[in-house]
């Protein structure tokens, strides 16, 4: 299965035919890797340059390292990109208006992507999640679920690095600009057209009009950057 090292950095090469492995599908999420023995042996390696590789596939956030257990390819990669992402965001001293413009770009494709692909039960889910934040007073709540009725529709895109990357957008909007959500749905007259342009989106998603659904998440991405931005 691995093929025998013979090199200088040893513990690269470990690190590389691991990587290897889960780029052609040999290793999944949440697999099991054999053990520092068993890795050591196939390698042709000592285990302390085994021990060394699994380390560093730790620290970028390939494997997980659980005491007792073993080791396993992650599951959840979405923290291992936020973190690197929201350094880089406060080192290269980014403003929210670019956390926005990122949001409102992929939001609108997405949206458009999910007219072609949502389902009956996914449509179900959205008409829930927008009852639910008529019905409720509680700001922070009807937040989180703005938040999801977003998500739910970067699923039906059925593309799932853009679930991921809206993820991560969505938390660095959190991490950033706290509260920004609540803040907006306070507004009674915002928090009207907020729901006016949900029901919207969700209309064009019934109909499947990926062009309509794209140009009402426009206009939705516009209203919310303009309140988090004054």
């Amino acid at each position: 299965m691995f093929s025998t090292i013979k090199t200088v950095k040893v513990y690269e090469e470990v690190i590389l035919q691991i990587k290897g492995m889960v780029n052609s599908g040999k290793l999944k999420k949440g697999d099991k890797l054999i053990s520092e023995r068993e890795l050591s042996n196939q390698l042709g390696v000592s285990r302390t340059s085994v021990r060394e590789a699994l380390r560093g596939l730790e620290v970028i956030g390939l494997i997980d390292c659980k005491q007792g257990e073993g080791n396993f390819i992650k599951k959840d990669f979405e923290s291992n990109f936020f973190e690197p992402l929201s350094i880089m965001f406060t080192l290269n001293k980014s403003s929210t208006e670019e956390i926005l413009e990122l949001r409102r770009v992929i939001e609108v494709e997405t949206v458009a992507l999910a007219a072609k692909n949502i389902t009956n039960e996914e449509l179900i889910e959205l008409k829930n999640l927008m009852d639910e934040m008529k019905r409720n007073k509680d700001e922070e709540l009807k937040g989180n679920l703005d938040k999801k009725f977003h998500y739910k529709i970067a699923q039906a895109s059925r593309n799932n690095l853009i679930v991921t990357v809206l993820d991560v957008i969505s938390s660095l909007i959190d991490s950033f600009i706290k509260d920004a959500r609540a803040d907006i749905l306070k507004k009674e007259n915002d928090e009207e057209i907020i729901h006016y342009h949900h029901e919207c989106i969700y209309n064009a998603l019934i109909k499947g009009d990926a062009e309509e659904a794209a140009s009402i998440m426009r206009m939705h991405m516009k209203l919310i950057s303009q309140n988090i931005l004054k």
